[in-house]
């Protein structure tokens, strides 16, 4: 059992299971009843799904537990945290992925639950930064003082060109997207959905 979960990734098992189970449907109609072999091996990978189901579960935990004593420790192991947390990601976007193109809600180990949870906000997606107007983005910027000094009393052409040419770099502001969405305003180049995030229980 643990070898088969060692050997196989979910996505194999699962399709090992369905080989199976399609296996003893036939022979069910032709013989009456399955080989016992087959009826073996099926119920090993169905017990090697559960393994599989765990050792993913457990291993989602421990690299988050892992992510979080890394953080308390972010001066000398932030390079291993973002590592953890990555692996953390990548796990759950696979498992994510897994569940929803099974249109799946949860898959069950012995011990661990990895479930589909709707995220408790809606996230931004920047689908075209360049797109997103400028109201909608944080500005770094260093201006002269004489420049900035200026402005501030006046703003003429010539220098509403210097101000520009004195942007350093521009980002969009999530928060002022959402708000403008959810109070239904259109924003070039972004958009606001609900995702999903994976859960284990």
């Amino acid at each position: 059992m643990a070898s088969i979960a060692e050997a196989n990734s979910l996505f194999e098992i699962d399709m090992e299971l369905d080989s199976l189970l399609e296996q003893i449907e036939e022979q069910v109609e032709s013989e009456g009843q399955p080989a016992e072999d087959l009826v073996a091996r099926f119920q090993m990978f169905c017990e090697a799904h559960g393994e599989k189901v765990d050792r993913i579960g457990r291993f989602v935990r421990m690299m988050e537990a892992r992510e979080q004593f890394c953080r308390s420790e972010a001066a000398r192991l932030s390079e291993p945290a973002r590592a953890a947390a990555g692996k953390v990601d990548r796990a759950k976007n696979m498992v994510l992925y897994y569940l929803l193109s099974r249109d799946l809600k949860k898959i069950e180990g012995h011990q661990i639950t990895l479930r589909v949870q709707k995220n408790s906000q809606d996230s931004v997606r920047i689908t075209d930064e360049a797109a997103v107007p400028k109201s909608y983005c944080r500005i770094d910027a260093r201006i002269d003082g004489v420049i900035w000094e200026t402005v501030l009393a006046l703003l003429p052409d010539e220098l509403s060109k210097a101000l520009e040419f004195s942007v350093q770099a521009t980002r969009p502001n999530a928060d002022a997207i959402r708000t403008a969405v959810m109070q239904n305003e259109q924003v070039p180049g972004a958009e606001v959905r609900r995702g999903s995030h994976l859960r284990v229980a």
